[in-house]
């Protein structure tokens, strides 16, 4: 759940190319310090390559116009599901009860709606090509979206993968104050039902962390996949909540 200006500062990096197998990562410990976690440049947005790097660790961040940017950040920025924090604000808000939530119902509104709302603060990494990719990714199991509605109306969600135990969160967006934390406080609370043991959030930000997102060293985060991560798909509910 991620956004960043940060341009490559060193031509050390390792080049994918687009006809080589979704195996063609270097190891991790060659990712560049600065900027964090720049580990290689290239290649495309398959299916299979993405499936790949989510597994060990890298995913793709990028702007329009860049070729794609893979990343593996040192340390890494995890939530666990039991471990969410609700605040006074967001308990009430709860409560109150005025939101339905659904699941994997409008996937490609909640994409849409994260790009739009990224646009308005920074340059999007939500791109036509990673559109068209995890839609492809949502089509095959692997994607998810979490929407939050208010009288009919989508005022906020997120989307991202599952794959085994571990989910791999991309974005949020809210149009309504809240409407992103209650789609996290929720997806969080049906992860910890079905003992999925964290929730990648990539890289810091003060917003994560007021949730409860913590760091936590890149060689645990990858031990943790190893053990948890693997091809295994979830079935998400698609009734309201």
């Amino acid at each position: 759940m991620t956004q960043s200006d940060n341009q490559p500062t060193s031509n050390q990096l390792y080049w994918v190319e687009d006809n080589l197998l979704a195996t063609d990562f270097p190891p991790l410990n060659k990712a560049l310090r600065d900027p964090d976690g720049l580990l290689a440049i290239g290649g495309d947005l398959s299916t299979e390559r993405l499936l790949d790097a989510y597994k060990k660790g890298i995913f793709p961040w990028f702007n329009e116009g860049q070729p794609v940017m893979w990343w593996s950040p040192d340390p890494r920025c995890v939530l666990l599901p039991e471990e969410i924090k609700i605040s006074r604000s967001l308990a009430k808000r709860l409560r109150q009860n005025k939101f339905n939530i659904t699941y994997d119902t409008v996937f490609i509104d909640v994409l849409n709606a994260c790009a739009a709302a990224r646009k308005h603060i920074e340059d999007t990494w939500i791109t036509n090509d990673i559109k068209l990719a995890y839609t492809k990714l949502f089509e095959s199991g692997y994607a998810h979206s979490v929407e939050c509605w208010q009288d009919k109306k989508l005022i906020g969600g997120l989307y991202g993968l599952a794959m085994g135990k571990v989910f791999f969160g991309e974005s949020m967006f809210s149009f309504e104050s809240d409407a992103s934390k209650v789609a996290l406080v929720y997806l969080a609370q049906l992860l910890k039902q079905k003992d999925f043991r964290l929730i990648d959030c990539q890289v810091h930000s003060p917003h994560l962390q007021t949730l409860g997102a913590k760091p936590i060293q890149r060689e645990l985060f990858v031990q943790i996949l190893n053990n948890f991560c693997n091809d295994d798909k979830i079935l998400f509910q698609s009734s309201e909540s």
